[in-house]
């Protein structure tokens, strides 16, 4: 009985991380408070018009932090940027969440995503390589 309820235990807890994974159709939903300053553009369409003050979330998951041309990235970004860090689902989900935490210092991203930010990762991700 022992044993069941350990490997009972051990599966839910395996479990869990898939639980954390964000739905892309709900995300689509919730970027509409990301186009105000973002757009998702590919070399040959538009997907989401939005705004030019951050830089163009096409192909964000796997690129290199604070490495989009002409703009002006916080020092906590250019570190990560130096560093070689890439964005994945989970750190974009973390930062969308609360920029100068994920940072430890301060982020030009005033925005924090209270909720849905790993859909809005996963969301992203389906434009990205």
């Amino acid at each position: 009985m022992k044993t069941l309820l350990a490997t009972s235990a051990a599966l839910v807890a395996l479990a869990l991380p898939a639980l954390a994974d964000g739905d892309a159709a709900k995300g689509e939903k919730v970027f509409n408070q990301c186009k105000a300053c973002h757009m998702i553009e590919s070399p040959s369409e538009v997907i989401v018009k939005g705004g030019k003050t951050g830089p163009n979330l096409h192909g964000v998951i796997g690129r290199v932090m604070g490495s989009v041309e002409g703009f002006s990235y916080s020092d906590g970004l250019k570190a990560r940027a130096e560093a070689g860090e890439v964005w994945t689902e989970e750190s974009l989900a973390a930062y969308t969440e609360d920029p100068n935490a994920f940072l430890g210092s301060r982020s030009k991203m005033t925005f924090k995503l209270r909720k849905g930010a790993e859909d809005v990762a996963a969301y992203l991700a389906t434009f990205s390589e």
